[in-house]
């Protein structure tokens, strides 16, 4: 027999990472073209079928020009170097931190450039 679970389960509250995975797709899903996946395990989002963004960790990775992305990680205390469970990416991914996925509005200019930077990239 199994017992009902009560709202205070914490099997059933939201985990930091579906909390932050929720606000994403709140903000991304809205941008025209983009489609959402799992790739690795990791929650990844896609423009023309090409991935321009992936939740990791604390924070969202994000893939733009390598001047871009070399800027930002030297002007933003909250941008490091992305590495997807723990292993090495581009110069061209960056990962943006922050303690409240609400505030991930605030980079929606980046993530429109991602999403045209990914779009207009040709096959290599």
């Amino acid at each position: 027999m199994t017992r009902a679970k009560s709202p205070a389960d914490p099997a059933l509250a939201d985990t930091p990472e579906a909390a932050r995975k929720a606000q994403l797709d709140a903000l991304l899903l809205k941008l025209h073209g983009v489609s959402a996946r799992k790739i690795n395990g990791l929650d990844a989002y896609f423009v023309s079928d090409r991935m321009f963004a992936c939740i990791s960790g604390n924070g969202i990775g994000l893939r733009l020009p390598v001047a871009t992305a070399t800027e930002l990680q030297f002007s933003r205390d909250n941008v490091v170097a992305f590495q997807p469970k723990g292993l090495p990416s581009s110069r061209e991914w960056i990962q943006i931190d922050r303690a409240e996925a609400a505030d991930y509005e605030q980079d929606l200019a980046l993530f429109q450039t991602s999403l045209e930077f990914v779009k207009a990239a040709r096959t290599r």
